[in-house]
């Protein structure tokens, strides 16, 4: 801004001076260079508008799009809120359904959090380590889980919970109807 005020004081102060060195009879040809810093200081003038301006409106728009991100993140807030209350009710409802399950067939408590872990993906190890108590302990019980529960093993536990969360794909629906 201050280069802009320069050249305007410039280009002012010299086309004051040659007026008045014509009006006084001055020759043209003995003003030409008078009139060359004129021109330059006018275009000077010009060319530091210009840039101005551009800036300007080059701000104009980054604060736009700095408002549109804005509003955009707080509408992406506001999802993330809702999607996460909606995963937390659904997660809710998983684990007072796998409790359920669990009464029905009658799990005691050691065996409930073995059964939980093992649907984390722990391995036996991992959770013998957890639970402080040995790898054989952690075998039978798991054990005893599959007994009660007639499944085969840790990936039939898993499967029997996530069956029904997983939808089937379409195709495969019209395969299993054709049966």
């Amino acid at each position: 801004m201050a280069s802009i005020v320069l050249f305007a004081v410039i280009a002012v102060l010299m086309a004051t001076d040659v007026t008045i060195e014509f009006r006084s009879g001055v020759p043209m040809a003995l003003q030409s260079f008078e009139v060359l810093i004129f021109l330059s200081a006018l275009g000077g003038f010009g060319y530091h508008w210009w840039k101005f301006a551009a800036a300007r409106q080059h701000s104009e728009d980054l604060d736009r799009e700095l408002a549109e991100a804005r509003a955009e993140v707080r509408r992406w807030a506001e999802d993330a809120k809702r999607w996460n209350c909606e995963a937390q009710d659904v997660l809710q409802g998983l684990g007072e359904a796998i409790d359920r399950q669990f009464d029905r067939w009658g799990l005691s408590p050691a065996e409930r959090e073995i059964a939980l872990l093992q649907l984390k993906g722990l391995r036996h190890k991992e959770i013998a380590e957890l639970r402080q108590t040995s790898e054989r302990t952690v075998r039978q019980q798991a054990l005893a889980v599959y007994r009660k529960s007639g499944l085969n093993g840790r990936s039939d536990l898993a499967a029997f919970f996530l069956e029904d969360l997983l939808l089937p794909e379409p195709a495969a629906i019209s395969r299993i109807q054709q049966r």
